[in-house]
């Protein structure tokens, strides 16, 4: 069976950036299952498992476009240091949920000057070209349950 709308893909995945560093691997876990055309999945990696079959090894190179968004330097603001109330020592690295105008918005602390925070509201891999080497370890129809609820279920999926 290929892997079509519809259909529950898993597979085993190693993701690097343009340097070659390791951002993320399955190695070691079970492999990434997902319902295929539900957008569980960065859309340029999904347009490339389209039609792959149970023992596919390939590369996808995902442009930002279709991976995490190009980076938006509008996302980046200063901050007072007391919009943290209750965090001790804030620290470069450190993820916060903010409300932004669309909604809740994650920002990562990039720097700290004084009294001053740094944030970036961009995905970490936002404005970066993806690498996967994908291994292809399952391909079936998806049932009526998972299909009503848009998600697998079982296989390292979600239970209810």
């Amino acid at each position: 069976m290929q892997i079509a709308h519809n259909a529950v893909a898993a597979f085993h995945y190693t993701l690097t950036d343009d340097k070659g560093q390791v951002v993320d691997s399955s190695e070691g876990r079970d492999p990434l299952t997902y319902l295929h055309g539900s957008g569980q999945i960065v859309p340029g990696l999904e347009k490339q498992m389209e039609g792959r079959v149970v023992g596919d090894k390939f590369t996808a190179h995902v442009a930002p476009e279709e991976g995490y968004g190009v980076h938006h330097p509008e996302l980046m603001q200063e901050v007072p240091k007391e919009a943290f109330q209750g965090v001790e020592d804030i620290q470069p690295g450190m993820q916060f949920q903010g409300r932004g105008p669309q909604g809740e918005i994650n920002v990562t602390v990039t720097k700290i000057e004084g009294d001053k925070v740094f944030i970036d509201g961009n995905h970490p891999l936002a404005g970066q070209t993806l690498h996967f080497a994908v291994e292809v370890t399952g391909v079936r129809a998806a049932t009526e349950e998972e299909l009503q609820h848009g998600h697998v279920h079982g296989e390292g999926g979600h239970h209810h």
